[in-house]
Order: structure tokens, then C-alpha cells, then sequence
């Protein structure tokens, strides 16, 4: 497993559509993005790293009140621990009216061959 799939399953356990760098769809009033931020290596031993932590930003986007959705969403990334690195109120959209909230993450996974 890695970080898009993991984040992917756990904002559709929380109703919410979710798609990959982009929604392609008719966007419903609230929705989910997932972007790739990046992965790195880490704990290394014998010149090979053992370890790969990947990082993925979370756009909410809602027309309405986002805050019990954010909330709610927060809530269960750091319960199936991810470490949430930053939260951010980008803007009000005025041409969509959607609010965007970002919520970066990472998680450590180990190293696969």
C-alpha cells in the first residue's frame, strides 16, 4: 500500500469523493483532491535505506461550512496515523464558491524491494 491509496480509502470511508490531481467529474459541494508532494528515504544502514516516508496534500473543497467535514477528516488521518505536517485555508474560490482547505500528511512506510 502506499499514501494515495491509504488516503484515498480512508476519505471515501468518510463519504467523500476523492480523486488524484484532479476532479474529473461533475464536482459535487464537497469533495476531495489528493496531490503527490514527495517521497524521501530515511533510516539508512549498510548505504541502503530502510525506510520511505511519502507526503500527499489533502484539498478539501466545500461550498458549505467546512468546519465539522475538516474536522471530521483531520480526526481520522491522525487516528490511522498520519502525521499531519500543515493545514492551511487557501481561499474562497469566487468563480466556484467552493472554500479550499489544504491538509498536508505524511507516513512512514517501509522500504519495498
Amino acid at each position: 500500500m502506499n499514501i494515495l491509496e491509504e488516503t484515498a480509502a480512508l476519505v471515501t470511508g468518510l463519504g467523500l469523493p476523492v480523486e488524484t490531481g484532479v476532479f474529473s467529474a461533475e464536482a459535487p459541494d464537497t469533495y476531495c483532491v489528493l496531490t503527490p508532494l514527495g517521497d524521501t528515504y530515511g533510516l539508512f544502514s549498510g548505504d541502503m535505506p530502510g525506510i520511505e516516508t511519502q507526503e500527499v496534500r489533502v484539498s478539501l473543497y466545500s461550498k458549505n461550512n467546512y468546519l465539522q467535514t475538516k474536522k471530521a477528516l483531520e480526526s481520522a488521518l491522525l487516528r490511522a496515523s498520519f502525521t499531519v505536517t500543515q493545514r492551511l485555508y487557501i481561499a474562497r474560490e469566487d468563480t466556484t464558491g467552493y472554500h479550499h482547505i489544504a491538509i498536508d500528511v505524511a507516513k512512514i512506510y517501509p522500504l519495498e524491494d
